[in-house]
């Protein structure tokens, strides 16, 4: 089932799919920076390096690369973490509650059990001001954040 992805309001994207894989499949595939690396980005993007504090306060640094090679780090923190259920995080702060200099969004992902061994995942992103959305839209959000679905059901769904 491919994913769905919608604006609610001025600031908010949201991005739904079922996946076949239980929600402990999804959440190592958010959590295990090896898993990320083979799926995170739109290919041809990559991943240059993940370090992750998988805990409330906890500092993440994601290193997105283009296909030239420019890398760009996107650190962020950890909110609220229930293993297997949710995650949640920022870039308004660095890790340990240090402010960011440009907050952009918060991220609230949800992994529901539903029968059959699947998964309803949404993938919730508040942005802090209208036109943070807008620039997140025009960056590509729905085209890409379907596509990295797509990727990690690559991941997940394997028997």
């Amino acid at each position: 089932m491919p994913a769905e992805t919608r604006k609610i309001g001025d600031k908010d994207l949201v991005l739904t799919r079922v996946y076949d894989a239980p929600p402990e499949k999804l959440f190592q595939a958010w959590t295990d920076p090896e898993l990320m690396k083979q799926w995170f980005v739109p290919r041809p993007w990559t991943i240059a390096r993940v370090e992750s504090d998988i805990r409330p306060g906890g500092a993440s640094i994601v290193v997105m690369r283009d296909p030239d090679g420019k890398e760009y780090p996107n650190p962020g923190q950890y909110l609220e973490v229930v293993p297997n259920r949710k995650l949640v995080f920022t870039d308004a702060y660095l890790g340990d509650w240090k402010h960011s200099e440009k907050p952009f969004m918060t991220v609230v992902l949800t992994f529901e059990p539903i029968a059959g061994g699947k998964t309803n995942y949404t993938a919730y992103v508040s942005h802090w001001t209208k036109e943070d959305c807008e620039t997140h839209e025009q960056m590509g959000f729905h085209q890409g954040w379907a596509q990295v679905a797509e990727q990690l059901a690559e991941i997940v769904e394997k028997k």
